[in-house]
């Protein structure tokens, strides 16, 4: 005849302490549960806050400054090459490139066409990071048009805020390649006079960009500098909203446009919520397994001398181990398989009810959620088993 658990259970007393084994379950899944559901709302947060900021190539391209505060005011707050070699080593960051400003005065007149004249900057930059490139942007020594290329959001400031104002005709992209201004550049070697022409108007750089080697060369020759570290650097990366960026860009003190970024501080502030719950679960399944393994060990020494009889009489410690610890098997599959079952539910629910039927998410759970469902009940089996094996063999 085979052996069951039915020809040994008069043996056990295992009605001591019920309810610290209520408790135990009640705590194991509620642990689970919570578990299991912070684990799919990380999920969920990563799909929903992924590519919500514009992107170019796959790519993402923000400036970053030093952040100026009270107690570096007056400082040196530009980036050095050990800085940006540093940024370039960054596994989340594939290129970063230092946009090079004029160490001159440069005022810039419209001439008939835009009776005005006002200060501006310059800035240059590796033509890999600008977004529209017209074979026009380049330039040679003792060439005096200078192609440019402006932001276009400046066009659009004109048009709307500057260009009234000053009675000034507005300027459409088309008509923009047809002026020619007028740059007056003064430096310590005096005052050189350059014709402007807007080539390309740039959705990604705000700022009004000449061709790198012209600047390098104005630099030298009008304000005698030869190299001067930037104060803006660009970065690309295949996600701005990176946590591990975030995170250097402010242990480092560093400064981004915050609109650009702002998906991925949501997503730093709630994956710590998740992330502390995720923590809570632990500990609570934690103290629930050693609750049940307070019961089991009170019931085994309640029962002490009937094991040792079973022994006595030949049944096998391994025997009595397997075959106690599958008592609970049943319970643990009901309480790991409720949950995820539970989770399935919240995660359709969340779906018709938040996202209105989106395709953004799966409406089924993730697999790793179903692994973690499944590894935390091979672990509660593998524990109640070695425990039970570990006290039947003290005796």
């Amino acid at each position: 005849m085979k052996l069951s658990f039915k020809q040994i259970a008069p043996f056990l007393n295992t009605g001591a302490s019920t309810g610290s084994r209520l408790i135990s379950y009640l705590g194991l899944g509620i642990g689970v549960l919570l578990l299991l559901c912070s684990m799919q709302m990380f999920i969920n947060i990563n799909v929903l806050l992924k590519d919500r900021n514009p992107r170019t190539s796959g790519f993402d391209y923000i400036s970053i400054t030093k952040k100026i505060t009270d107690q570096n005011v007056g400082q040196d707050n530009s980036f050095s090459a050990a800085e940006i070699s540093a940024l370039q080593s960054l596994p989340f960051i594939d290129d970063a490139t230092p946009l090079i400003a004029n160490k001159f005065v440069v005022s810039a007149s419209g001439g008939p066409a835009l009776p005005f004249t006002t200060d501006i900057f310059l800035e240059a930059i590796k033509t890999d990071f600008i977004d529209t490139i017209p074979p026009s942007f380049t330039w040679q020594p003792g060439q005096a048009m200078v192609p440019i290329i402006i932001s276009s959001d400046y066009l659009e400031l004109y048009n709307t805020v500057f260009a009234p104002s000053r009675d000034l005709p507005q300027i459409s992209e088309g008509a923009m390649g047809a002026l020619v201004m007028q740059l007056e550049c003064t430096g310590v070697y005096g005052t050189q006079i350059f014709r402007g022409n807007i080539v390309a108007l740039s959705d990604r750089i705000n700022s009004v960009i000449v061709p790198q080697n012209f600047l390098e060369w104005a630099n030298k020759n009008i304000a005698n500098i030869s190299n001067s570290n930037a104060t803006r650097v660009y970065i690309k990366t295949t996600d701005a909203n990176n946590v591990e960026f975030l995170n250097y860009l402010q242990e480092n003190n560093y400064q981004v446009n915050k609109d650009k970024t702002k998906f991925g501080r949501v997503k730093q502030i709630l994956q710590a919520v998740v992330s502390g719950l995720v923590g809570f679960a632990v500990l609570v399944i934690l103290l629930a397994m050693m609750l049940f393994s307070f019961y089991l060990q009170l019931m085994i020494a309640r029962s002490k001398d009937n094991l040792q009889l079973l022994l006595t009489l030949g049944y096998s410690p391994n025997w009595l181990s397997k075959t106690v610890a599958k008592r609970w098997i049943p319970m643990y599959v009901l309480i790991v398989g409720s949950s995820v079952l539970l989770v399935q539910l919240f995660q359709y629910f969340f779906i018709q009810q938040f996202l209105n039927g989106r395709d953004d998410l799966s409406p089924m759970i993730d697999w790793s959620v179903l692994i973690t469902g499944a590894a935390l009940l091979a672990l509660c089996i593998g524990i109640n088993y070695g425990l039970i094996r570990k006290l039947l063999h003290r005796l």
